[in-house]
């Protein structure tokens, strides 16, 4: 009886003790870091800022109202769904905010703003909150958006215009909504290969719309290294999405094997694929969305490898699937749907090629435990 006593006596003193430290259970790997995600994420949006304000200086209001609406659409998507499903709501990470920027990025400006809400929302709710929200989404948010865009508004999402007239504009072009949706249709440069066109016809493009002083390749090419060009909101400037790029890695924001990876494999595809012409090879990684892709989408933290190897998978898987394609498939663009393959893979690569932590005890040789056992017998 004295011992059940003790024990009945003992109880409510280990239910308190489980009522005051309550326990934390959670998958490994158990890492802790001082970085939050507020942190990386606002170094993203700092990154981010040079090519959103070119693109808007570029093409006007137009740009301006798309990421507007984009950024809003996705942050009051994200804050309704989890007010609805009751959950606590996220107003400060900034992760809604960096998902409705990149998808503004990647449209064109004269992309309708109500489908730019539709595939925001669609972006935060469908491809993130419904994996189970911040750090759960399998596929990279913006990239889904876009997908979702594509597929169902095809014409809107391929419809290009060339800037208003030259980088440095009037003000009364850019206060003018109409400047771009009315403004004269034209190609993007992947466009104009696709449809059968060299290099050199790209650079007749860019000079007789006044984007370049002249036709000839080493124009073209520092007209695609500037940006001043027709294309999706962010992705023309070559040169402020590295400027983004050399922030992300001295902020140790990113790692650089995933984006270097997808671009120098993106290279080196074109230039296997085009004859081994390299002015065609540089001419490839500096169009389109390459760049901007491998720099903000494929270094996505959910949704690509952790480890290193499997980084440089992923970036090499991106780079060929991007390159090939450009070349045989149906669009002239690639990234998007290079980087979402890689992003199903990950899961597999994660398992291939599994991160460790901790170390195991060298056990001692043979030689080295005798000295030991006889000191210990004297």
């Amino acid at each position: 009886m004295a011992q059940n006593e003790e024990i009945s006596a003992a109880a409510p003193a280990a239910s308190t003790r489980k009522t005051e430290v309550p326990l934390l259970l959670a998958s490994s790997p158990h890492i802790g870091s001082p970085v939050v995600t507020q942190v990386l994420m606002r170094n993203v949006l700092i990154a981010l800022g040079p090519v959103t304000i070119f693109g808007i200086v570029l093409f006007g209001l137009p740009a301006l109202l798309t990421v507007l609406v984009s950024v809003v659409s996705a942050i009051a998507g994200e804050s309704l769904f989890r007010l609805i499903t009751k959950q606590p709501v996220r107003a400060t990470d900034l992760s809604a905010g960096v998902t409705g920027l990149l998808l503004a990025l990647v449209l064109p400006p004269s992309t309708p703003l109500w489908m730019t809400a539709l595939g925001a929302i669609f972006a935060i709710i469908v491809a993130k909150e419904f994996f189970g929200g911040l750090g759960a989404n399998v596929f990279n948010p913006a990239l889904v958006g876009r997908a979702f865009m594509l597929m169902s508004f095809p014409a809107a999402i391929t419809t290009w215009h060339r800037p208003p007239g030259s980088f440095v504009t009037t003000l009364a072009d850019h206060l003018n909504a109409s400047s771009i949706v009315d403004g004269v249709s034209g190609v993007t440069p992947l466009n104009i290969i696709k449809m059968g066109g060299t290099v050199a016809d790209v650079g007749q493009e860019f000079f007789a719309a006044g984007q370049s002083a002249s036709g000839d390749y080493w124009s073209t090419i520092m007209n695609l290294f500037i940006g001043s060009h027709g294309g999706c909101i962010g992705e023309s400037s070559t040169f402020l999405i590295l400027a983004g790029f050399i922030y992300l890695l001295i902020t140790k924001t990113i790692d650089w094997r995933t984006p270097l990876a997808m671009i120098v494999t993106g290279f080196l595809a074109s230039l296997i694929f085009s004859g081994f012409d390299f002015s065609f090879g540089l001419f490839s990684i500096l169009s389109g969305g390459l760049l901007f892709g491998a720099v903000f989408m494929a270094t996505d933290y959910v949704s690509t490898p952790i480890t290193a190897k499997g980084k440089l998978i992923f970036g090499f898987g991106a780079g060929l699937i991007t390159i090939l394609i450009r070349n045989w498939g149906s669009y002239p663009e690639g990234v998007m749907y290079g980087i979402l393959i890689m992003n199903g893979v990950t899961p597999f690569l994660n398992r291939l090629l599994p991160k460790k932590y901790g170390f195991v005890a060298k056990k001692k040789t043979a030689a080295a435990a005798k000295p030991a056992a006889q000191g210990a017998a004297k």
